[in-house]
Order: structure tokens, then sequence, then C-alpha cells
């Protein structure tokens, strides 16, 4: 079977109050992003990595400038022993 339809198999083994739930989270997800790319605030590879659910070494494996959904991450600079990164919303 192709990971598209074990995905769409699992999905639909989910009941919908939980696909719900987890899009309700991921909408969270992307408006906490939002507001970071539209403010400004910097932030550390971990904080990113928990935004993105991933690794933090996915994240600092990347590079410097990388693409995740609607957002252009940047790396801006290091404090100490931080990555800073800095999201820009692209439509």
């Amino acid at each position: 079977m192709s990971e598209v339809n074990s995905s769409v198999v699992e999905e639909q083994q989910i009941p919908r109050e939980m696909r719900v739930v987890q899009l309700q989270n991921l909408i969270e997800t992307l408006r906490i992003a939002d507001e970071v790319a539209s403010k400004g605030y910097l932030i550390s590879s971990s904080e990113l990595a928990d935004l993105m659910d991933v690794n933090a070494s996915a994240v600092t494996s990347r590079g410097d400038n990388w693409s995740w959904r609607n957002w252009v991450i940047s790396r801006v600079r290091r404090e100490g022993n931080q990555i800073l990164w800095q999201l820009e919303r692209v439509d």
C-alpha cells in the first residue's frame, strides 16, 4: 500500500472528534507562527522545533534559510549556545 493510501486509511480509523481536535491544534500552531512572524519575534531552535513538532536537530540541520508551510525560516544569529530564527510569512 502506498504511503498516501495508508495515511488515508489511518485517518479514516481516527474518530471524527479526534480529527477535529487535531485540526484545531494545527490552526492554533499556524496562528502562533503567524504571530511570531508578524511581531518579528526571534525564536530558538527548540521553540521552533516545538512549533513544527519535530526534533530540534531537524531544525538546525536544514541550513540558514528554508521554507515551512507559509513561512520562510531564516537563521538570524547565535546567542550563547542558542541559534535564533525569524519567520517571514509568504503567500
